[in-house]
């Protein structure tokens, strides 16, 4: 029987606390995104049970509720409907969520948003480092090699330079020209200056100075400084947008870079950068103190309270403190293990749900949440399983407790930051095995205490939806019953065909908890190489998204597919996206579907990573993934049956 959609989406309101708890409501390809006004009102058991809806967590300060494509935009309409809550769209949302958290939040998020896009920058100069130094220590004489002197060029030059890629994100964060930002980051550690890596060794007065405006300040770099940048370059975006706005057009394209730059870069230099460098100092001093607290005290501390900061959304700060550390020289953050400690802690308790339990839609969303958490993606855990039922998470907690006392014993030190989980091998080749047994006991007591303390909870119920019908007075309503789901009888294997080029990997290693669990149905996602989406079967597009970043084709054997290219690329608004069919149109395998430009996608801070989802999974006895790795559009990738 087909949805009742108005049924779902007066389920979902009865819910959430009722319209006047609702502060914006929006959609995307396919979650339901709501700010709340009051989360004590939200029942998220029973929003689960409430016909159609595939999962609800709350992340970002958005409730997010799964139903799917081709469905979510249907309950959004009937929710608008029966709530008289204006529609907005998911950017606003975002900006909702955003207003209604406090100052602290907003800064914290932030810092992530200036942080997260550099990160890959960090990871491949982090495991260059990695490599080479477990190279050398198994080769000394490698270090005397013409190709590790270029290699390792390669591996400190995103971290000697990493005022300016802080600059550039910051820039683009806070709407200033990203030129200008790298100017000035270029300023900040300007080969002139002395190297800040080398004042600790030099005397006071063998630093050279300035006398400006009746100050004295050193000639010295801001290598391995990150708050001052951050600070510099949102003044100069704020007097940028301020010059643009009241010099004449005639004269804007010379005065405002003009000014602009000789302001910031003497107020950096004289005021941001002195002040801000010693609030850095106190900061990593502070990081450093806690983590190293005699017996592991602080690991054990940090390792429990790291999943309450996910869940909190402030994680992002500890961006900050590990691009500290690890511009330092030696690289040495000593955070990572510890959170990979936690992330692990958090895997291991979801799994030990799958394990445990006998309900197949929580299994089914368990068993690749740990999978994905175990690659350093804990969101999907999380939000997924374990703050629903409350004892996994807290479970998770304590492996995180005490495999972070033992990183923090061990002193286990990571050359990059941005990589947590067994990938974290790769920077830490020093500690290889002390980071293993770290591993190993966090999902060992994790997965122990889970197991014990989960049970399977009685399913909450909705409240119940009135119907009006016309059945005489005194006569009892009778329920009505639903067909249950028809499973494929045909016994024939269907085939699909990687629409798009690239590294074929795992759903659960998608970094948004709706693929990774897969809770829209069984797949994969592409890692794209080029730009273009085909046809993976004879078939009907069901649906090109006005946003042209997805599109839902159903083969002729009845197999349904969404293709949605990139993460939260909704919110490019169809910008670096052409459409080359429409929706109801017929297609052939291999048919042009989409072009991409994947540059100005990551540009614009989003992952280009494609999920490939069978809609329909649970109408078929399996979803095979016949094929991982390298992989060319026309490949066989998936099999249904």
């Amino acid at each position: 029987m087909s949805l009742d959609y108005r049924k779902a989406a007066q389920g979902v309101l009865d819910n959430i606390g009722g319209a006047s708890n609702v502060a914006s409501a929006a959609h995307c390809a396919t979650r339901l995104r709501l700010v709340i006004n009051d989360n004590s009102k939200v029942n998220t058991a029973a929003i689960e049970n409430v016909e159609g809806v595939k999962g609800c967590f709350e992340a970002s300060g958005q409730l997010q509720i799964i139903f799917g494509t081709g469905t979510v935009n249907k309950v959004f309409d009937e929710f608008i409907a029966i709530s008289g809550v204006e529609a907005g769209t998911k950017e606003s949302a975002k900006e909702a969520a955003a207003q209604k958290q406090n100052p602290f939040f907003r800064a914290i998020k932030t810092l992530g948003d200036v942080f997260v896009p550099i990160i890959p920058a960090i990871v491949a100069s982090g495991l260059l480092n990695g490599l080479l130094g477990g190279l050398s220590n198994a080769i000394p004489a490698l270090q005397d090699s013409s190709y590790y002197n270029m290699i390792n060029l390669m591996a400190g030059a995103a971290l000697s330079m990493l005022p300016i890629l802080i600059a550039i994100s910051a820039a683009k964060k806070f709407g200033g020209n990203p030129y200008l930002a790298a100017v000035i980051g270029f300023v900040m550690i300007h080969p002139n200056l002395i190297n800040a890596w080398s004042v600790a060794t030099m005397d006071a007065a063998e630093i050279p100075v300035w006398h400006v405006f009746g100050l004295t300040i050193q000639q010295t770099g801001y290598q391995g400084h990150v708050i001052p940048v951050i600070i510099a370059i949102l003044f100069m975006s704020t007097l940028e947008k301020w010059l643009h706005k009241h010099v004449p057009e005639i004269l804007d394209l010379f005065v405002t870079p003009l000014v602009t730059v000789l302001v910031t870069g003497i107020l950096t230099m004289t005021i941001i950068g002195p002040v801000f460098k010693v609030v850095e100092d106190w900061i990593l001093i502070g990081a450093r103190a806690l983590i190293t607290l005699p017996f592991g005290v602080g690991g054990l501390l940090i390792g429990f309270f790291y999943a309450f900061t996910v869940v909190a959304g402030f994680h992002h700060m500890y961006n900050m403190i590990e691009a500290q550390m690890v511009s330092q020289n030696p690289p040495a953050n000593i955070w990572m293990p510890v959170a990979t400690a936690a992330n692990v802690g958090q895997g291991a308790a979801a799994m030990a749900v799958a394990f445990k339990t006998k309900n197949e839609k929580t299994k089914s969303m368990a068993l690749p949440a740990s999978l994905s958490a175990f690659l350093g993606i804990t969101e999907p855990a999380i939000f997924g399983v374990n703050i629903r039922y409350r004892k996994p998470f807290i479970a998770g907690c304590c492996g995180g407790a005490v495999g972070g006392m033992l990183a923090s014993l061990f002193g286990i030190k990571a050359t990059a930051y941005g990589i947590t989980g067994l990938f974290g091998f790769l920077i830490t080749t020093d500690f290889w095995l002390q980071y293993a047994i770290v591993m190993a006991v966090s999902f060992v007591v994790a997965f122990a205490v889970s197991y014990i303390s989960y049970k399977d909870e009685a399913p909450a119920q909705a409240a119940p939806v009135v119907e009006k019908t016309d059945i005489p007075a005194g006569q009892k309503n009778a329920e009505k019953t639903e067909e249950p789901a028809q499973e494929s009888s045909d016994g024939q294997e269907k085939k699909v065909y990687a629409p798009v080029s690239g590294e074929a990997i795992p759903s659960s290693q998608v970094d948004d908890p709706t693929f990774a669990s897969e809770a829209l149905g069984k797949g994969l996602a592409i890692i794209p190489s080029e730009g273009k989406v085909y046809a993976p079967f004879d078939g009907t597009v069901e649906m090109l998204f006005d946003t042209k970043h997805a599109v839902a084709v159903t083969s002729d054997d009845g197999v349904e597919i969404l293709i949605h290219v990139g993460v939260d690329t909704v919110n490019l608004k169809g910008e670096g996206y052409t459409a080359h069919t429409a929706t109801g149109e017929k297609v052939k395998k291999g048919q042009l579907l989409l072009e991409f430009d994947m540059d100005r996608i990551r540009k614009a801070g989003y992952q280009t990573v494609t999920p490939v989802i069978v809609t329909n999974s649970d109408e078929y006895k399996s979803v095979q993934v016949v094929k991982t790795g390298s992989v060319q559009a026309g490949d066989e990738v998936l099999t249904v049956c």
